[in-house]
């Protein structure tokens, strides 16, 4: 469908339209998570763009800000029936500019972006961090490490501030509710009252997804994987590791990951100094 670019109309958008823009990312087989919906808005209200024409959404987008110091912009989507018309051209621009406006002033932005649509983003000023496969794991039940348990409320500083250290930014409403979903479980693993490395897996559209895999050593994330695997049972489990971290690439195939796709983390910027050997999986593609 062709129609004059000049009466799209950008704006932010609400709730209902970030439901509607999720529906299609399942569509399209992102296979997001059942409660990324309510996580992903209350992070952030104020993140989320998208293209109407005469009242319909056609396209949309996120670009969160983690309090002014990093931005991420990721599910960014078009609908099927409006692709091919420079929408996306006018939408992306247009995020990214919004979202700029927003941070502070040099504060970097990173996104994950498909094969096809790394050399575009690349011409919009983004560089090529790493690389990141996506891998399908089964679920079993395995025996773990006594250091292995759920994350309490008491524990929230301490995850804060390993996250803040594997992540490379601060993102305490992100984390209180990331870590806190219905159909999911946070675990962390701990000696002597230190934090070591932590895990969330959660149901998705299609069976579970884990994000993230922090840990300090490759022992910790094995036990924290199959803390995770356990939970699933027998279904699927889908992880999505940096492939520059080669001990995290050896342990999803001892479990014998299945390649699914990839994307290459990007960054408009500086890179997050974030420590890429604790990092065993990301959080998610759509937020960081």
């Amino acid at each position: 469908m062709s129609f004059n670019l000049s009466n799209i109309t950008i704006q932010k958008i609400g709730k209902s339209d970030l439901k509607t823009l999720m529906s299609w990312a399942s569509n399209e087989g992102w296979n997001p998570g059942k409660h990324d919906l309510d996580v992903f808005w209350n992070t952030d209200p104020e993140g989320f763009y998208g293209c109407h024409v005469n009242g319909e959404l056609i396209a949309g987008g996120a670009i969160i800000s983690y309090g002014g110091a990093f931005g991420f912009m990721g599910l960014f989507i078009v609908h099927s029936q409006y692709r091919n018309n420079g929408i996306g051209n006018k939408l992306w621009h247009a995020r990214k500019n919004i979202l700029i406006s927003r941070l502070n002033e040099n504060a970097s932005i990173g996104m994950d972006g498909i094969l096809a649509m790394q050399p575009y983003y690349q011409k919009g000023g983004f560089n090529i961090a790493f690389r990141d496969e996506r891998f399908e794991l089964s679920g079993k039940a395995y025996s773990c490490s006594d250091n292995v348990s759920a994350i309490i409320p008491e524990d929230f500083a301490d995850i804060m501030k390993y996250d803040n250290i594997c992540f490379g930014f601060q993102r305490t409403m992100f984390l209180k509710l990331w870590l806190t979903m219905p159909e999911s479980m946070a675990i962390k693993y701990k000696n002597n009252d230190e934090i070591m490395g932590y895990a969330v897996i959660r149901r998705a559209e299609k069976s579970c997804k884990i994000g993230p895999l922090f840990a300090q050593n490759d022992t910790i994330a094995e036990e924290l994987l199959k803390a995770c695997l356990s939970y699933a049972s027998e279904g699927s489990v889908f992880l999505d590791i940096p492939t520059i971290n080669e001990n995290a690439m050896n342990l999803v195939r001892k479990y014998d990951g299945k390649y699914i796709f990839e994307c290459a983390r990007m960054y408009h910027g500086q890179p997050a100094n974030a420590p890429i050997n604790q990092i065993y999986g990301i959080t998610s593609f759509e937020l960081g």
